[in-house]
């Protein structure tokens, strides 16, 4: 199966690449600059289709992503909150419509190039304030697909983590040899991750509770454990 895999330069997508390249074809990663606070990420995206050996798209899309204001990612004068995803708060970080737009345009060049599918690395751990990561959104976007590209072939949608948990995706990366200090979550893009943003929550319980050793610099690696009751 032909796989183009979007890869944001995170830890699941990271994963979800290494996944794809040993699983299927692995055609090329897609990357997207939406206008989000910085682009370090895509530094990390780089150096993974660098160790996989495939392409790497960089689409710009920042134009877009600056009219999609009210999210403290892609707006400089909204602070990124600190907590759990689990919390009201995160909603902030919302980006109205981004999975949508990104997926699109990557089914685009998929079909373009006479792939088989698309896989995006959305899991459990966001349904609860990603309405786009959500398995109702997942469904129907590939069957509005399948109407958008009748006739020109169909393209899968994969998403095996839609219904697993981060500390799932971590324990999957360890079994691939998933070089986790090439990936990067953190929002606020600074030296080294924050420790303290829903992110980076979110990547050290997860590392906790996979029973796997976190090789990420912080520079809070307590916050976590008080807002996760470890």
């Amino acid at each position: 199966m032909k796989t183009y895999v979007i890869c944001s330069g995170g830890l699941d997508s990271t994963i979800l690449a290494y996944k794809c390249a040993k699983e299927f074809k692995l055609e090329g990663l897609i990357s997207y600059n939406y206008g989000q606070r910085h682009v370090k990420e895509l530094d990390y995206a780089a150096l993974t289709a660098t160790d996989l050996n495939v392409p790497h798209h960089i689409i710009d899309i920042s134009h877009i992503g600056k009219l999609l204001s009210g999210s403290a990612l892609t707006d400089d004068n909204i602070d990124v909150p600190d907590g759990h995803y689990a919390e009201d708060t995160m909603k902030i970080t919302v980006v109205p419509n981004r999975n949508a737009i990104m997926l699109t345009i990557a089914y685009g060049i998929a079909s373009a190039k006479g792939a088989d599918a698309v896989a995006t690395a959305v899991h459990g751990g966001d349904h609860f304030i990603y309405p786009d990561c959500r398995p109702e959104f997942i469904h129907t976007f590939e069957k509005m697909q399948d109407y958008a590209l009748e006739g020109q072939g169909t393209i899968k949608l994969y998403t095996p983590y839609l219904d697993r948990t981060k500390a799932d995706i971590a324990a999957e990366g360890e079994k691939y040899g998933v070089p986790f200090v090439k990936t990067w979550s953190c929002y606020k893009g600074r030296e080294n991750h924050c420790g303290r943003c829903g992110t980076c929550v979110e990547r050290q319980e997860a590392f906790h509770l996979a029973g796997i050793n976190d090789p990420t610099v912080y520079d809070d690696n307590v916050f976590w454990k008080l807002k996760t009751g470890t």
